[in-house]
């Protein structure tokens, strides 16, 4: 209960009794599912889902993400939520794994997370198209004096009273990368799922394996959605509010997230392994 009723850390501080707790609450949940199910497809699908649960975590505070201040120019990122956006490239590298679900699972996990970048690079140019010729504002960080990649100095072309504005090239490289994770860790997520149940569904459900492919595809998908908006909101509460990206102050603290999706992915595979493996 202590963790529970622990108040939250400012900046990049670590609450270390709830990061305790947690750590403890995932390796209950792992030794459970190895107890009942042992070292087979099902303990393999929860530990497939935990990584992809931290992927998208920690994908997740790469993302630029400026909210409404964003949407009036005072806000360097894209104007909109954490979890909107991140799950937009979660399900665009989601979409694009499950196309390549039948090379395996290297190749579909390389593709969604190819696909969640994709779909990242093209938000961020477009995202860029408006701020500069649409409300002609030069993009500026509000966090830094220069940007970590080009060098490029920042103060004189940041407006007086905002904390910034448009996509910074590092903001830009920032929302490819969460593009990868996300896309990666969903992928991950459904690819994993979708094994388990094309092996174990026909036998619960007494017919044959092609006729459960259409059952295992939509379940897995729901699942694998699911738990990407799960871990999209988590870490938009550990960033409260907008981030830059990679060099925003706020990034130091994905290690809270990383724990808070993986006890978080952990419990929800639990729940999506036992519908088929009870």
């Amino acid at each position: 209960m202590s963790a529970i009723g622990a108040k939250p850390a400012a900046g990049a501080a670590v609450d270390t009794t709830a990061m305790v707790v947690g750590i403890i609450i995932l390796l209950l949940v792992i030794g459970a599912t190895y107890y009942l199910f042992g070292s087979g497809l099902a303990f393999m699908a929860l530990i497939g889902i935990i990584i992809g649960g931290v992927l998208i975590g920690f994908g997740v505070h790469f993302v630029p993400v400026g909210g409404a201040p964003a949407a009036m120019g005072q806000a360097p990122g894209i104007a909109t939520g954490v979890a909107m956006l991140a799950a937009g490239a979660g399900l665009a590298g989601l979409f694009g794994g499950a196309w390549a679900a039948e090379m395996g699972v290297v190749v579909a996990t390389i593709t969604g997370a190819i696909g969640g970048g994709l779909m990242m690079a093209i938000t961020c140019m477009f995202v860029n198209f408006i701020y500069v010729f649409g409300m002609g504002i030069p993009s500026a960080s509000g966090k830094v004096t220069k940007d970590p990649i080009t060098g490029d100095t920042q103060p004189e072309f940041k407006s007086q009273g905002t904390e910034g504005h448009g996509l910074p090239f590092v903001s830009y490289v920032g929302g490819v990368i969460g593009g990868l994770f996300g896309g990666a860790g969903g992928t991950l997520i459904y690819l994993v799922l979708l094994d388990l149940y094309e092996e174990e569904l026909p036998a619960m459900m007494n017919a044959l394996p092609a006729q459960i492919v259409p059952i295992a595809v939509a379940l897995a998908g729901m699942f694998a959605i699911g738990m990407f908006l799960v871990n999209a909101v988590l870490a938009a509460y550990n960033i409260t509010g907008t981030i830059e990206g990679p060099h925003d102050p706020k990034f130091k603290r994905f290690p809270r997230a990383v724990v808070a999706s993986a006890v978080a992915s952990a419990i929800c595979g639990i729940v999506a392994i036992m519908i088929v493996a009870v």
